[in-house]
């Protein structure tokens, strides 16, 4: 199967515009978000704002009639903090080096996570993989979880292992639980243990026993803008089904951008990569029978991201952004 070594053509993440064109190395850029704001300024303490959000929805205030008075919270700014953080990116890369770019998904990503920490307890003290990385989704790293970030090459490794360091200073991170391994989806699950042959530079990139064991017991698996090849989806698919029958039950949270092209076979602008990605689900309803046939079975669920406030505010959610939850029904013969 081919792979991404052959891929040259340079591309650019619309998050980019209005970067200097003329810069050839590493970039940085600042995003910042609003989180509510308690006496604590720690932002690792995401659970103790559960109360304070909910009692935006629960504050209702009533006229001498008894009618409902529509409160349009003037005030909500004052009860936010801003806070900020650096990625450190190329801006434009050849298409086997995208993980050094910031994608659109991966922000939508990111107020994904951040609404369901500040509404939610899915993601305390879970074990959370993180598929292509990239750069890293640094508002996972707010909350108290064992965080493994992964994805292939020296360079986007080595990329995302700095952009820890950079964000670890503003965002109060617990470095000792962000581990950045390399996962590779052409390579078979479970990957390779560390090994005196390998060089050093690899070597810290590089899966102890231990750290397989835990990730298997993973229940939370992100990735964000992995979808823009049919190859490149095959294959992640293929790897996702070997890890996600094994050890806990997962459910994995995947951001993606349509991205539409003109073919001479539909004569029409079409999304075939999309279309591509769809194939490999099911509603929720399509997995009635686990005969072997209807295997690998995702069941997939598009999340209504209007529900979601744009906590990020460096980028343009347009329409074409897209979060699904996926599941995979597993068969008596998968490993646990």
């Amino acid at each position: 199967m081919e792979q991404l070594e052959d891929w040259e053509d340079e591309v650019m993440s619309e998050v980019h515009l209005g970067c200097p064109p003329w810069s050839t190395g590493p970039f940085l850029s600042r995003f910042t978000f609003s989180l509510p704001s308690l006496e604590t300024k720690d932002v690792n303490h995401f659970s103790s704002r559960h109360a304070e959000v909910d009692a935006w929805s629960n504050e209702i205030t009533l006229d001498k009639d008894g009618d409902i008075v529509l409160d349009r919270r003037k005030n909500r700014t004052e009860r936010c903090a801003d806070y900020e953080f650096v990625i450190q990116h190329n801006i434009t890369s050849s298409i086997k080096y995208v993980g050094l770019q910031v994608w659109r998904a991966s922000l939508v990503l990111a107020d994904f996570v951040l609404h369901q920490c500040l509404t939610s307890s899915e993601f305390d003290g879970v074990t959370a993989i993180e598929l292509g990385a990239g750069t890293g989704n640094f508002c996972l790293a707010l909350i108290n979880i064992l965080w493994y970030l992964t994805d292939r090459g020296i360079k986007v490794l080595d990329n995302c292992l700095q952009n820890i360091k950079l964000c670890s200073r503003l965002l109060n991170l617990q470095e000792n639980r962000l581990h950045v391994r390399e996962l590779d989806w052409y390579k078979p699950w479970p990957p390779i243990l560390e090994s005196n042959d390998l060089s050093q530079t690899r070597l810290k990139y590089t899966w102890s026993s231990k750290e397989i064991e835990e990730a298997e017991r993973a229940t939370v698996l992100l990735a964000a803008d992995v979808i823009y090849c049919d190859k490149i989806t095959d294959v992640f698919f293929a790897n996702l089904m070997k890890l996600m029958s094994r050890g806990s039950e997962k459910v994995l949270y995947l951001a993606l951008e349509k991205r539409y092209n003109f073919t001479l076979e539909e004569l029409d602008v079409v999304a075939n990569g999309y279309s591509h990605f769809r194939s490999f689900l099911k509603d929720e309803s399509g997995c009635g029978t686990l005969d072997s046939a209807s295997f690998p079975c995702f069941i997939g669920k598009l999340i209504d991201i209007s529900e979601i406030p744009q906590y990020i505010r460096e980028y343009e959610r347009g329409k074409d952004l897209e979060i699904w939850k996926v599941t995979y029904c597993r068969k008596e013969t998968d490993i646990n």
